[in-house]
């Protein structure tokens, strides 16, 4: 038995010592613009070297690819606080808790986990125990019934008497055993090293994808929310438009029965006002489809799940936009993109370690007899030794694998890049939205103060008999059409802010960017629903 543990030692320090034929890895690297460029109005260019990233651009003048660095699973925290809003902060924790999506993600994270476990297995040795208790059976006509290579039965006979053996090779007999088994992969070529890994990055790579997941479901949620609340303005301005045509349609009447007005006003005026109360209704179901839409984010059914009417605004968020580089190290879906590379690069190791031997440490032992006399030693038996497997002949099946990983990590590869020039896009899109909403917003508000004091003047006029209703409908077509403009750009110009948050990856420290400043929304929101009611 000490030939075990000098088995043993050889193989663990053969397993240490030995090669790894994985490519070494290195991040994918990718261009990295110094700025954004809807941030300033200015082209991008290549950043320069960096403590962290190498940076700078290649002999032939072109842009030189940085490496990622993801940091992507740090605690973000409640990412959407800056939009100040108690009711949107339970929403988001219950859709944490309760939406089927987010546990999808998290069931997977854990199967990935398990995967990688089971692959890191082994590493290790393997260790069976099993027995048996049978009583069996043989031929009477068997071949070489008579056991043992002795000239005669005699030979046999007197061999069996003076060594304990059964006279004859029984016809009935008990097979009773109690056995271990153990085996150890000698891992030269890195083989195990790579499966293991492989998993461990896969595991990553679904840690990554569980918390992109969440980032975009919380990022719909609070799109929705804030959808929600600029509907609820909605409501609130045109059930004011449609007190002001109400009292339009009076001032005709009135006008109309004292004989200085035309009756046509009338059924203009009825027009407006039936027109007014069916865009209420469009909007009222706009708003309940995008209740619903909350509450299946939030895990729970549409039935039952209501949110109160509320023209409370969401305040206006100051967000942090810090250097282009810092994507790469924030966005989950970048991070998992990159881990599939590294795992990928790890299984072209493994398909070129099926090109050479493989090497194993096979251990058994136990006890076997006729009967229950188990534990007795003359009954041990055991088995140790190496064994060999060396691949001769397989019809270029090894080598169409190793084609395959070295296929499959290039296709990572152009997928990583992808990930990662989508999410400059998806930043630069949210920023350009930003920038040109201000400048509605500002214009906007300028056609809100315009259009008030039109309407004002019309009516006026309109009451001393020097213009018809008509340009009176005009006026006031004009106006409250810039007032649900003033309504619906600030909903876009907050969900703008949304999208930019969750293209930086959600969730910062310090804030390095503010929205350009514009016309404050509430005022301009104040100052229609004053409008609508001098109307």
């Amino acid at each position: 038995m000490r030939i075990l543990p000098r088995f043993l030692l050889m193989s663990l320090g053969v397993s240490l010592g030995g090669c790894n034929l994985a490519p070494e890895y290195v991040p994918p690297p990718v261009e990295v613009p110094e700025s954004f460029k809807e941030a300033k109005g200015t082209a991008p260019v290549v950043v320069k070297g960096s403590s962290r990233h190498e940076g700078g651009t290649t002999t032939d003048g072109g842009p030189q690819w940085l490496s990622a660095d993801p940091a992507d699973l740090r605690p973000r925290g409640p990412w959407w606080g800056p939009f100040k809003d108690k009711q949107l902060d339970a929403l988001e924790r219950e859709l944490d808790a309760r939406n089927p999506d987010v546990e999808a993600a998290v069931a997977a994270m854990d199967r990935a986990h398990a995967l990688a476990g089971k692959a890191a297995a082994g590493l290790s040795p393997t260790l069976t125990a099993g027995g048996q208790l049978t009583e069996n059976k043989e031929s009477l006509h068997r071949p070489l019934r008579l056991s043992g290579t002795f000239p005669s039965a005699g030979d046999y006979a007197r061999a069996a008497l003076s060594q304990g053996l059964p006279m004859n090779s029984p016809t009935f007999f008990g097979d009773n055993q109690l056995t271990a088994q153990s085996s150890y992969e000698i891992d030269l070529w890195g083989r195990v090293r790579n499966l293991a890994g492989a998993g461990a990055t896969q595991a990553q790579a679904s840690e990554a994808d569980l918390a992109a997941i969440s980032l975009s479901l919380q990022a719909e949620l609070a799109r929705n929310y804030i959808g929600l609340q600029g509907l609820d303005n909605e409501v609130a301005l045109q059930k004011r438009i449609i007190a002001a045509y109400a009292g339009s349609l009076e001032l005709v009447q009135k006008r109309v029965r004292g004989g200085i007005a035309s009756p046509a006003d009338v059924t203009r005026a009825q027009t407006q006002l039936d027109f007014a109360k069916a865009q209420l209704s469009d909007i009222e179901a706009r708003r309940a489809l995008l209740e619903h839409a909350v509450a299946i984010l939030a895990g729970r059914p549409p039935e039952g799940f209501s949110l109160p009417s509320s023209q409370r605004r969401v305040a206006s968020p100051t967000i942090p936009l810090g250097a282009p580089s810092q994507l790469l190290e924030r966005r989950p879906d970048i991070a998992a993109a990159e881990r599939r590379v590294h795992s990928a690069n790890l299984s072209i190791g493994v398909a070129r370690a099926a090109f050479f031997p493989r090497f194993t440490i096979n251990l058994s032992g136990g006890t076997q007899d006729t009967g229950l006399s188990l534990f007795n030693a003359r009954n041990s038996l055991w088995s140790v030794g190496p064994a060999v497997t060396l691949p001769i002949f397989d019809g270029g099946a090894h080598a169409a694998d190793l084609h395959d990983a070295e296929a499959a990590y290039l296709e990572a590869v152009a997928r990583y890049r992808g990930v990662v020039l989508r999410a400059y896009g998806e930043v630069e899109d949210a920023l350009a939205q930003i920038r040109y909403l201000d400048r509605q917003e500002k214009d906007i508000a300028a056609a809100v103060v315009a259009g008030g004091k039109t309407l004002d003047v019309s009516l006026k006029l309109y009451e001393e008999g020097v213009v018809t209703y008509v340009e009176v409908v005009t006026a006031q077509s004009d106006a409250f059409a810039a007032q649900r403009q003033a309504i619906a750009l600030r909903t876009a110009r907050l969900q703008a802010a949304l999208s930019l948050m969750a293209a930086l990856g959600g969730g910062w420290t310090a804030p390095v960017f503010t929205p350009p400043a514009s016309e404050p929304p509430c005022a301009v929101c104040e100052m229609a629903a004053q409008v609508a009611e001098k109307s």
